[in-house]
């Protein structure tokens, strides 16, 4: 009883997609692995030993402070 056969997920599995739909499964999907990949990044950082907050945050570009500055000078 503790056990389910493969059936049984088969049969959850579509009760799952005709609720959700295959779009919102597969978008929930990808929203997941990018969190995951850049938790993964986040860690191999810190373990180098750089500062891994500010490298996500700057998403590799230009640092807050000067896009602040570029917005007041416009």
């Amino acid at each position: 009883m503790g056990s389910f056969s493969i059936w049984h997920w088969l049969i959850v599995l579509v009760i799952v997609m005709l609720v959700f739909g295959t779009k919102k499964l597969r978008n929930i999907g990808q929203d997941l692995g990018g969190a995951v990949k850049g938790f993964k990044d986040g860690m191999r950082e810190a373990d180098q030993g750089g500062d891994a907050s500010q490298k996500i945050a700057d998403g590799g570009k230009q640092t807050i402070d000067a896009e602040a500055r570029e917005k007041t000078k416009s």
